[in-house]
């Protein structure tokens, strides 16, 4: 899914704002039912053709969707389909794209208090995908139907996750996103902005002790302007130090970058 740009990223704001008015109780619902309209969306052209032509007008593309709607979605979902048919989009995709942006939202906040485990399960289920090729090529295999794609989802986070992090990695296997694991670092970024945060990749030869992993948090968040969140990856290669990545920032304070920082001036 790519970032909205222009009038997209707008209307984007403007449907994040009005998603706050979902009572907490039917977030999990209404963002259920944001992925499944974004697939109708998907899956049928014509539909998609109508509700984002500009010459039709904004009332008959939410009397369409209402018809098609009504009775079969959660009280509160209605009205943020209704409104983000009603806004111009820079590129007819980004409707059916931003419907399920909403919905990432609304799965995240349904966590509740339970917001940083969820963070904290999204990336551990990422790293987990990454480093199991198996896992990753049968979450991936077209010739699986996404039923038993789910199944496995269910054996490896069943009873031992939240269930908002479990709607999303379900989500990841049927969503817009190229891969899952693509699906899932988005996820994580989308669950730190929801919770005011930014999210910092922290790599390091050995686990970090806490009161390391504190200070490394605040020097972070000092320096970034907001809390960071912090996710911390053990790889023995980098033999020492550490290596931080958040956003388009990296810094490396590995023994191993330093290595070869001086193999490359070696080298001229």
């Amino acid at each position: 899914m790519a970032d909205f740009r222009g009038t997209s990223a707008d209307a984007l704001a403007a449907l994040t704002v009005e998603l706050r008015a979902v009572a907490e109780g039917d977030l999990a619902r209404v963002g259920g039912d944001l992925f499944a309209v974004a697939g109708i969306l998907r899956g049928e052209p014509a539909l998609r053709r109508v509700v984002t032509d500009v010459s039709v007008p904004a009332e008959a593309k939410q009397g369409l969707l209402r018809q098609i709607l009504q009775g079969k979605v959660a009280e509160g979902t209605l009205p943020l389909v209704a409104s983000a048919v009603a806004h111009r989009w820079t590129v007819a995709r980004d409707l059916a794209d931003a419907i399920e942006r909403l919905g990432e939202i609304a799965v995240v906040r349904s966590a509740g208090a339970h917001s940083t485990r969820l963070e904290n399960e999204i990336f551990e289920l990422g790293q987990v995908v990454k480093g199991e090729p198996s896992l990753r090529d049968a979450l991936s295999d077209p010739a699986r139907s996404v039923d038993d794609k789910a199944r496995l989802v269910d054996d490896l986070l069943g009873g031992k996750a939240l269930p908002a992090t479990v709607v999303l990695a379900k989500q990841s296997l049927v969503g817009s996103y190229r891969t899952v694991s693509a699906a899932l670092a988005t996820y994580e970024r989308v669950a730190a902005d929801v919770n005011g945060e930014r999210v910092a990749s922290v790599t390091v030869a050995k686990p970090l002790a806490e009161g390391d992993r504190a200070r490394l948090v605040d020097v972070l968040s000092r320096q970034y302007g907001r809390p960071v969140h912090l996710n911390v990856v053990v790889d023995p290669s980098v033999v020492g130090g550490v290596l931080v990545e958040i956003g388009d920032d990296i810094i490396d304070g590995t023994v191993a970058g330093r290595l070869d920082t001086a193999r490359r001036r070696l080298a001229g």
